[in-house]
């Protein structure tokens, strides 16, 4: 909806500067971090390209440019390890299980996949949609389906991990010899409760 504002109410001009700016205090910010300065680059050479062409119709390619990045971001974190979704969840736990790893590089890949088709439908709404249609999918229908999309994947995770922490518990218990009976009791007691016999 900013875009479609900015495009009725702002020149392109200070909508680049604005814009711009908002790149350039996010690159401060998160100096250091993977993608940071090509990212920033690429978007303050649109923020330049707008301000320069002074064409309002080159906002509608902002979200083109985003899911590029975030395309791009993932995806290279697929080539380059670890992968991007990895990375989150050792944030939380840092000793991931070899199967969660795989887990986690499947997520990032669906979420590549994401962007691609959110960008590649954005692309068509700017070639042959009206701008009602392109500031409808844009400004709600694209956070609708990545919300509960985003919502999914992380309860999914976080049942997993819940998983990996029962077998790591009961090893431990196993490994340190304790009877079956008291094995089996450490899994019960670190069994979700919605799941706990």
């Amino acid at each position: 909806f900013a875009v479609y504002y900015g495009m009725e109410h702002l020149s392109p001009q200070l909508f680049a500067v604005c814009l711009g700016g908002l790149w350039l205090a996010r690159a401060l910010t998160q100096w250091g971090k993977p993608g940071n300065r090509w990212m920033t680059a690429l978007a303050l050479g649109f923020c330049l390209l707008l301000g320069l062409a002074g064409e309002p119709a080159l906002l509608r390619w902002y979200p083109v440019l985003l899911n590029g990045l975030l395309l791009a971001l993932f995806g290279l974190s697929l080539k380059f390890g670890p992968p991007l979704i990895e990375r989150l969840a050792r944030l939380s736990e840092p000793q991931l299980p070899e199967v969660a790893v795989r887990y986690t590089r499947t997520v990032t890949q669906v979420w590549a996949g994401f962007f691609l088709l959110n960008g590649l439908v954005v692309v068509a709404l700017n070639v042959w949609a009206p701008l009602s249609w392109w500031t409808l999918y844009t400004g709600l229908i694209a956070y609708g389906l990545m919300g509960p999309f985003a919502a999914r994947v992380k309860t999914v995770v976080e049942e997993d991990i819940h998983f990996y922490q029962l077998i790591r518990e009961v090893l431990i218990a196993n490994l340190h010899r304790h009877p079956a009976n008291i094995c089996i009791e450490v899994g019960r007691q670190n069994t979700p409760g919605q799941f706990r016999p």
